[in-house]
C-alpha cells in the first residue's frame, strides 16, 4: 500500500508492525493460517489499533480504532474495497453483490433490482416460511432430546434451508439429511481455501506447493456453480412448461422477470448465478454463526437465559408468533446484537481512499489505498467499558447506545456496501431464538471452552447442548 504515516512535528513515522519481520516473506512469525484473525486481534493488542502486516509481499493495514474507523466511514471520502480475501472469493460469487468491485455495473444494478425484496411488506412474506423451517428445526431436535446436539451444525442447516426456501423456493431438505447437504461441504471447502489463498499468494503457487487443496476447491466450485445452475435450471423450466403459472414471489424471480422483460436492470445469467451463490452462501453462513454464538452466550449466562425466556413467554405467550410480535422481542434483541458484537461472523471489510487524503491528520492515502476494519477489535475498544469482552446484552439498552459514538459498532459492515440483507438475517435470528427459548431448556457442556473456527467467517467449533422440553 505504501501508506506512510507522520508525527505531529512532521517526521516520518511507519505504521508499526509485528517484530520480527523476516526477509522475503515478512511478517509471517505468529501468523496462523487456519485461525488468521484472532491471530490478527493478538497482534492488535500487542502492537497498537493501527499496524501493518507483510506477507509475501502482499500488505495488510489493520486498523480497530473507533476514531479512524468513524473516518474510514466517511462515504464521500472512502469506499468499499475488495481485499484480497474478498477477491479471494470471486472463484465463487464473481461480480455478485458482496464480491464486485465498485466501478462494476452489475452491481448498482443487481442492488437497486433486489433491493425490493428487503422492504418491510417483503419482509412479512418470508415470516412464515422462516417459522415452518424453525419449526423444522424443533421436529428434529425433539427426536434427540437428551443427546448432545452439535449447534453449528444444526444452525447452518435451519438457514441454509430458509435462504434457499424464501429468496429461491428450492428446499435442500437439510433435516431429512444426516450429514450437512453438499453445498454446505462444498461452501467449506471453497471459503477455507480461499482463506488459504489469501495468506500465502496460493493462486500463483498453490497448484505446486498445494495440490490437492487446489483440486478440492476446483471439485468444491464445480459443485457450487451445479447446485445453482439446477435452481436456476428450474425455475426456467418451469416457467417454460407453464408461462401463465402463478410465480413465486422472491429473489430469483426478481431477477428473471427483469430479464424475460428486459428491464434496463436487468443481469445477464452469469451474473444472475453469481447472486443467488452470493446469497446462498453469505445469507446462511454469517447468520447461522450469529445463531450459534448467542446460543453459546445464553447456556454459558442463566441470568441472561432466564431474563429472554420470561420475554419470550410474556410477548408470544402460547401462540404462534406474528410477524409483528417477533421485532417486539426487545431483549432477545439485545442477546443477538451483543453475541455480535463480541463476535461478528463477518468479521472485517475493508475501506479505501476515493482521492488522495491524510486519515486522522497523520496518515495519509493515495486514491485507492486501503485499510483492513477489524470488528470484533473495534467491538472490544475501551468505548465499551472496563470489561469489553464480557458478554452483556444491556450494552444495547437504546441509552447506552445514545451515549457511544455512531461507529463503533459494525457488524454489517458499513455504507452503500453493507449487508443488503441485514434486517432479514435480524428477523430470521430472532424468530429462531425465541422458537428455542421457549421450547427447551439449554444444558451446556461444562467442559467446552469456547474455540473459534476461521473459513473467512466465524464460527463456535464443537459447542453442542443438550435439551429438554419445558414443561
Amino acid at each position: 500500500m505504501g501508506t506512510t504515516a507522520f508525527r505531529d512535528g512532521g517526521l516520518p513515522d511507519s505504521i508499526p508492525h509485528p517484530p520480527r519481520r523476516l526477509p522475503l516473506v515478512g511478517d509471517v512469525l505468529g501468523l496462523s493460517t487456519k485461525r488468521p484473525l484472532q491471530a490478527a486481534l493478538r497482534t492488535a493488542d500487542q502492537v497498537g489499533p493501527i499496524f501493518e502486516r507483510v506477507v509475501f509481499g502482499t500488505r495488510f493495514v489493520m486498523v480497530t480504532d473507533p476514531d479512524l474507523v468513524a473516518e474510514l466511514s466517511d462515504e464521500s471520502r472512502f469506499a468499499k474495497h475488495v481485499s484480497p480475501a474478498v477477491a479471494a472469493l470471486r472463484d465463487i460469487g464473481g461480480d455478485g453483490l458482496f464480491t464486485a468491485h465498485n466501478h462494476e455495473p452489475n452491481w448498482a444494478k443487481a442492488h437497486d433490482l433486489l433491493r425490493p425484496a428487503f422492504t418491510q411488506s417483503a419482509m412479512r412474506t418470508y415470516h412464515a416460511t422462516m417459522a415452518e423451517v424453525a419449526g423444522e428445526l424443533t421436529s428434529h431436535w425433539d427426536s434427540r432430546l437428551g443427546e448432545p446436539i452439535d449447534v453449528s451444525r444444526d444452525m447452518t442447516k435451519l438457514t441454509l434451508e430458509t435462504i434457499g426456501r424464501t429468496g429461491f423456493s428450492h428446499s435442500f431438505d437439510s433435516f431429512r439429511r444426516e450429514r450437512p447437504h453438499p453445498f454446505v461441504e462444498a461452501m467449506v471447502d471453497a471459503l477455507s481455501y480461499a482463506q488459504l489463498s489469501t495468506l500465502t499468494s496460493l493462486p500463483v503457487i498453490g497448484r505446486h506447493l498445494f495440490p490437492r487443496a487446489t483440486r478440492r476447491n476446483e471439485e468444491a466450485l464445480a459443485h457450487l456453480a451445479e447446485v445453482v445452475d439446477s435452481v436456476i435450471r428450474e425455475r426456467r423450466d418451469g416457467y417454460e412448461a407453464d408461462p401463465s403459472a402463478a410465480r413465486p414471489n422472491d429473489l430469483l424471480e426478481l431477477m428473471s422477470k427483469a430479464s424475460r422483460e428486459n428491464d434496463p436492470h436487468r443481469l445477464d445469467e452469469r451474473n444472475i448465478r453469481n447472486q443467488v451463490v452470493t446469497f446462498l452462501v453469505a445469507g446462511h453462513e454469517t447468520t447461522s454463526g450469529a445463531l450459534s454464538f448467542a446460543l453459546y452466550y445464553l447456556a454459558r449466562h442463566p441470568e441472561f437465559l432466564s431474563r429472554a425466556r420470561a420475554e419470550v413467554d410474556e410477548v408470544w405467550g402460547d401462540d404462534e408468533p406474528t410477524f409483528a410480535q417477533v421485532p417486539k422481542l426487545r431483549y432477545v434483541r439485545r442477546v443477538l446484537d451483543e453475541a455480535l458484537r463480541l463476535w461478528p461472523t463477518a468479521p472485517a471489510y475493508a475501506r479505501e481512499a476515493r482521492e488522495d487524503t491524510v486519515l486522522a491528520g497523520r496518515y495519509p492515502l493515495r486514491a485507492g489505498e486501503w485499510m483492513m476494519v477489524l470488528i470484533p477489535g473495534l467491538h472490544r475498544d475501551s468505548v465499551w467499558g472496563e470489561n469489553p469482552d464480557r458478554f452483556d446484552p444491556d450494552n444495547f439498552l437504546p441509552e447506552r447506545v445514545r451515549a457511544r459514538p455512531a461507529h463503533v459498532y459494525k457488524p454489517f459492515g458499513t455504507g452503500e456496501r453493507a449487508c443488503i440483507g441485514r434486517q432479514f438475517a435480524i428477523h430470521e435470528a430472532v424468530l429462531v431464538l425465541g422458537t428455542i427459548l421457549r421450547r427447551y431448556t439449554l444444558t451446556p457442556d461444562p467442559g467446552y471452552r469456547l474455540r473459534i473456527s476461521e473459513r473467512l467467517t466465524l464460527m463456535p467449533e464443537g459447542f453442542t447442548l443438550e435439551l429438554r422440553r419445558r414443561s
